[in-house]
């Protein structure tokens, strides 16, 4: 009997932090979208940020949307690139980095990557505004397949789609709730918003998302996302995270 009183007035334990594995430390990106502005003053502050915070085994995660809507999405791939040549730099495959890829064998794709920011793309390529105009779908798609070199096609396609490390998942828009990890379809970690959104976890696992674009970092149960919307706001957004610490670094 007293065992049982026992366990009715012992507190609920409350539940673990959700961490990152002893000795590592991580940063995620959020959508860079061509501003390659930002996203060199971001590597220098997150370079700077690592050296304040003393030795560890860092990763960088850059959570996919590189490219479109921003004046130099060729500079992002350039910068992207050689910063992996340098630190530990994984690159989660986005919603736009598709449609970029298909866009150079898909008229109608090429059509839709030209709605949402492709233009902007193409021009950091070298084709100019002029040519860019007078130009038929078809003829822009033989002259992007004439410009892009293959090594920045090469790197796209080596991107991404999940991430975890320790109790944290990184993707780009998110996962279907409900559905266990290894079954998330690739076009809902690209594209899905609801009900990922609104989705309240139960779950230790947090996922680091960007794809929906909000003022400022959005905490929620289960979930964190950091896209701040570069190409418009301007201002760029990384999570760090160690232990169980989280910290937020912005430049603008």
């Amino acid at each position: 009997m007293r065992n049982f009183f026992q366990k009715l007035l012992s507190p609920t334990p409350k539940p673990l932090a959700t961490r990152v594995p002893d000795g590592r430390r991580v940063y995620a990106v959020g959508d860079i979208h061509g501003c390659a502005d930002l996203f060199g003053k971001l590597i220098t502050a997150i370079e700077a940020d690592e050296r304040a915070r003393g030795p560890s085994e860092t990763t960088v995660i850059l959570l996919g949307d590189l490219v479109d809507r921003g004046p130099d999405s060729r500079g992002v791939i350039d910068a992207a690139r050689g910063w992996s040549q340098t630190r530990a730099v994984r690159i989660l495959f986005g919603n736009h980095e598709e449609m970029f890829l298909k866009s150079l064998e898909d008229e109608g794709v090429l059509r839709q990557f030209i709605r949402f920011g492709g233009k902007e793309t193409i021009l950091s390529y070298g084709i100019t505004r002029d040519e860019y105009l007078k130009m038929t779908i078809e003829e822009l798609q033989a002259a992007m397949a004439a410009c892009i070199p293959s090594e920045d096609l090469d790197f796209m396609r080596g991107f991404e789609d999940m991430i975890v490390i320790g109790d944290y998942v990184f993707v780009h828009a998110g996962i279907r709730p409900g559905v266990d990890l290894d079954s998330q379809a690739p076009a809902d970690l690209r594209w899905i918003r609801e009900p990922f959104l609104s989705h309240v976890s139960q779950d230790r696992m947090c996922v680091v998302h960007g794809h929906t674009i909000t003022d400022a970092p959005d905490v929620r149960a289960g979930r964190i996302g950091i896209d701040t919307g570069a190409y418009a706001s301007g201002r760029l957004t990384a999570i760090g995270l160690e232990g169980a610490e989280r910290w937020f670094l912005e430049v603008q």
